[in-house]
């Protein structure tokens, strides 16, 4: 269950919290005309960036250019957090990264660490949105209920704009 006094406290903590929960979310480059696609994200908060393995041939590195800004969408696994994060996308093939996050389930998808055909992308965050909203039923029908009697808005939740850096 999402605390909402965490993300109105410290978002961007709650936003890798939740990233390191997640097996998967949507990514897209702005501009390139695809559709957001699934990638299993890397949580390095540090670096303040998520890495994504892919190949260098998947539509993600060919839509790539010099300057590729995109976003990435993930829904937190209650279903009571949403998150759309922004920054520069970029080509890069660290081998101390690739070392960190490789894993079996990556491994099924490629041959060894060294397959020609494996690339690393990076995601280096600079601004987004989080929603985080009550997940308890009780709450939720409470301030359904009230907003019906009173014409106020429901209170279930909180937007916060968070920036990385």
């Amino acid at each position: 269950m999402t605390d909402i006094r965490k993300t109105n406290d410290d978002p961007v903590s709650q936003f890798w919290d939740v990233l390191d929960d997640v097996h998967a979310g949507m990514l897209g480059i702005e501009g390139s005309g695809q559709h957001l696609q699934p990638m299993a994200p890397m949580a390095d908060p540090e670096a303040r960036s998520i890495w994504f393995f892919t190949r260098n041939d998947s539509d993600l590195v060919r839509a790539l250019g010099a300057a590729s800004r995109a976003h990435f969408v993930l829904i937190g696994e209650d279903h009571d957090y949403h998150a759309c994060v922004a920054g520069d996308l970029v080509r890069n093939l660290d081998p101390v990264k690739r070392d960190e996050f490789w894993n079996p389930m990556i491994g099924a998808w490629f041959e060894g660490k060294d397959d020609p055909d494996l690339t690393m992308l990076q995601l280096r965050l600079s601004d987004g949105v989080v929603w985080a909203s009550a997940s308890n039923p009780v709450r939720f029908g409470w301030e359904m209920v009230k907003a019906n009697l009173t014409d106020e808005q429901p209170d279930i939740g909180v937007r916060k704009h968070v920036q990385f850096g």
